[in-house]
């Protein structure tokens, strides 16, 4: 893709609803909160409609039955974060997404003597910024029309991933403690691409999840479809929709997820950008095709969902575009009850936090039987 891309307008989401408070934000990944943790240590919100419940994220093979299907994505995460100078000044240049035609849009930020990075307006066109190892990176065209955050820019160095895993480092947000290695925003079914592509920021609904714990939901009849989608850099700031993205539905898991939905299982995004993969192969008749390319859907509750019962996803900030996703699946009544349980509990943000489960409403004899943690159990509260 190598016009300017249009960005749809942020009709929805829950701003003004809620404020998050600033220490429910995760500083540092679970595993290091406290000695003998693991990745899973996370707590599991689960909403079905209106009725809320909670638990541990290890909880989650019984929540789960067999035939479900969890939809995962495969993307790696890039060390996409790399210093540079414009003129005298230091920048950091976070590459979000390559082009078709070899350039990358990238969104240039100022160091704010933290550790992270501070919003800095971009271009303008003709703008060259100095990488390491004598790369000169020169701004061409906003990505799109109505935002100057993202730009189209040109390096002089075509191998861009190796830039990036020679000085490259992870995106990281001022709401975290310090630095921490790429691994740690690797996820379990990350799958390296063989021309170096990746996501500029981790798919981190999927973080949670341990090889022991994959293995128990096998166990337990629970299926897994892998899709790609490489994801560009969030908007931390202004909460901008998402920007086209290039994603992959394999064959098989096109078949995986057309055989859940005709028998009894139930189809589970693990993170929106799973669910904006699969929702793009998707036909007006619900049947997923293999498909690969560019996707600029932005799932909205106008638009709804065709393919999947439920989601897997982290706790978002009211201005989120994501939230709109949430509300095409579950309903607005839902997230807003969602998300009053998630402030209420002390549930942690962001991408090391906690997680939410959406599945489908149930009847009240149904959910006493599979879920003896009720919305009104506080067990597991910090």
């Amino acid at each position: 893709m190598t016009t300017a891309m249009g960005v749809p307008p942020l009709d929805g989401g829950r701003a003004g609803r809620w404020t998050l408070p600033e220490e429910l934000s995760a500083r540092v990944p679970a595993e290091q909160r406290s000695p003998g943790l693991d990745r899973d240590a996370v707590r599991l919100l689960v909403s079905r409609g209106t009725r809320v419940s909670h638990h541990a994220f290890v909880e989650l093979p019984g929540l789960l039955r067999a035939g479900d299907l969890l939809v995962v994505n495969t993307s790696v995460t890039l060390a996409a974060a790399v210093d540079g100078r414009v003129g005298h000044a230091r920048v950091v240049v976070h590459f979000s997404t390559r082009g078709d035609d070899g350039r990358w849009a990238v969104e240039l930020r100022e160091p704010d003597g933290r550790g992270t990075t501070r919003a800095r307006g971009g271009g303008p066109a003709g703008t060259e910024v100095r990488l390491p190892g004598d790369v000169r990176l020169v701004l061409e065209e906003p990505l799109a029309d109505r935002s100057a955050r993202l730009w189209w820019g040109r390096v002089s160095d075509a191998d861009v991933p190796g830039l990036l895993r020679r000085h490259g480092r992870p995106i990281r947000y001022s709401y975290t403690d310090r630095d921490q290695p790429l691994s740690a925003y690797q996820t379990v079914f990350a799958l390296p691409s063989a021309d170096g592509a990746g996501s500029a920021e981790m798919p981190s609904a999927a973080r949670p999840f341990t090889a022991r714990l994959v293995a128990e939901l096998v166990s337990r009849g629970v299926q897994f479809a892998p899709v790609t989608l490489h994801t560009g850099v969030a908007s931390a700031e202004a909460h901008e929709p998402p920007y086209p993205e290039r994603f992959t539905v394999p064959e098989t898991s096109a078949r995986l997820i057309n055989a859940a939905r005709a028998g009894d299982g139930r189809v589970i995004g693990v993170g929106t950008t799973a669910v904006r993969a699969v929702e793009s192969a998707a036909g007006p008749d619900g049947v997923v095709r293999a498909a690969r390319g560019w996707t600029g859907l932005v799932v909205t509750p106008e638009r709804g969902v065709r393919v999947v019962d439920g989601l897997l996803t982290g706790l978002h900030e009211p201005q989120a575009s994501h939230l709109l996703m949430l509300e095409a699946i579950a309903g607005g009544k839902a997230v807003d009850r969602g998300y009053e349980e998630a402030l209420r509990g002390r549930y942690l943000w962001h991408e090391f936090g906690d997680v939410h489960l959406i599945l489908p409403e149930e009847s009240p004899a149904a959910l006493s039987v599979e879920n003896p943690h009720t919305e009104d159990c506080h067990s597991n509260y910090r």
